[in-house]
């Protein structure tokens, strides 16, 4: 019982953390309202990552296409992680570091936003896939641990966990992922809300 208390009140703790942090609640505040910024002008959501990263860019991505809170239209949105073929061509014909940054290459434009997810900020095809966003202009957006990585240097904005432990750090990027799709969501569709 007490190895299960000790988990909570070390995840309520990073939490509590990043509510005393002005900057990190900045870095969510902005990186909302720069998605939210792209959707009204038309463009899209590139969503990466590794592991149970990637299932978080299939969560967000299914949150933006589908709906968080309430019934309204979809908005674009596409997780790099979901087609097995795309993915298996790349890694066999490039490398496995290159199956995001060939995806963005094919897919991704002016105005879109990239968001990748990386616990070290340094998973090599995500830094890959940031790389050929900055080459064609696309913002990118970082969720990491704390010490950001090479992602830290390398995004227009790095949302860095306070933590080093990944489970803590992924519970963590799911909950801002939330709070990102909510305030993306209530300020595209207030009429829609009931």
């Amino acid at each position: 019982m007490e190895e299960i208390i000790k988990h909570f009140k070390n995840a309520m703790e990073i939490k509590r953390s990043i509510i005393e942090n002005p900057e990190i609640i900045n870095k969510i505040k902005n990186s909302a309202s720069i998605i939210l910024d792209a959707y009204k002008s038309g463009f899209k959501t590139l969503i990466a990552g590794n592991g149970g990263s990637a299932a978080d860019a299939q969560h967000m991505a299914g949150e933006f296409v589908s709906k968080f809170n309430f019934d309204r239209p979809g908005l674009a949105s596409v997780a790099l992680t979901t087609d097995s073929s795309i993915i298996t061509a790349i890694g066999n014909d490039y490398g496995y570091e290159k199956v995001f940054a060939r995806q963005i290459e094919a897919q991704g434009n002016t105005g879109d936003i990239f968001i990748g997810i990386s616990t070290s900020g340094n998973s090599k095809n995500i830094l890959e896939a940031i790389r050929k966003c900055n080459e064609k202009n696309i913002f990118t957006i970082g969720f990491t641990g704390e010490s950001g990585g090479e992602m830290a240097h390398l995004c227009n904005i790095c949302i860095q966990v306070p933590s080093n432990e990944t489970p803590r750090i992924q519970e963590v990027h799911l909950l801002i992922e939330h709070i990102i799709c909510g305030i993306v969501e209530e300020n595209m569709f207030k009429e829609y809300k009931k």
